[in-house]
Order: structure tokens, then sequence, then C-alpha cells
């Protein structure tokens, strides 16, 4: 997907910055940064995991102190919709969730 992509946009735009030793070295344009890679969505328990993860994100890096503080949040979406409780996320411990937490 990411190789597809860079090739389209350079194609269109050009290189958005001068390539150094080390994307050369690699063959890597810098569209996208070396630790991310794309996943697929196996199932609704995978997708659920996902977005969890990007609701507790703000909590976990301590921007907020609750999920519901993050005030550009989906999360406000999802609430009003039922899919969460207003609470959620107050007494997760990610460290815990780790390998079910979509990282």
């Amino acid at each position: 997907m990411k190789r597809h992509f860079s090739k389209k946009y350079i194609e269109q735009f050009g290189l958005p910055f001068p390539k150094d030793a080390s994307l050369n070295k690699r063959r890597e344009v810098t569209l996208w940064q070396r630790r991310f890679w794309e996943h697929y969505i196996r199932d609704q328990e995978d997708l659920n995991r996902h977005i969890d993860y990007i609701h507790y994100n703000p909590v976990k890096h301590g921007w907020v102190n609750r999920v519901g503080d993050w005030p550009d949040s989906s999360f406000h979406k999802f609430v009003n919709a039922g899919y969460y409780d207003l609470g959620w996320g107050d007494n997760l411990n990610v460290e815990d969730q780790q390998e079910n937490f979509g990282e």
C-alpha cells in the first residue's frame, strides 16, 4: 500500500523533501517514517482494539487524565452512539493491555 501510494504521489507531485544519503542507501522516500507500517484489519475484534488504542492514546502519553478529556477525540461520538460509557478507560492499565490494545 505504502509503495503504491508513494509511487503515485511522487509521479504527481515530486519528492516532498530532498533525499539524503541514508534514504538513498535504503531506497526510501520521506513520505513515511521508518517505524510505521500498514495493518489490515482482520475482524471486528481487531477493529475494536485499534479504536480503543486510538481513544486511549492521549491518556497513555500524559496529555489528559481521562479519555473523555481530549476535546477533539472521536470518543465523544462513540459515547453518544452508545459504544462506550463516558468513563471508559478510567481504570485501564495500558501496560497490562499491551497484547490486546492494537499495538
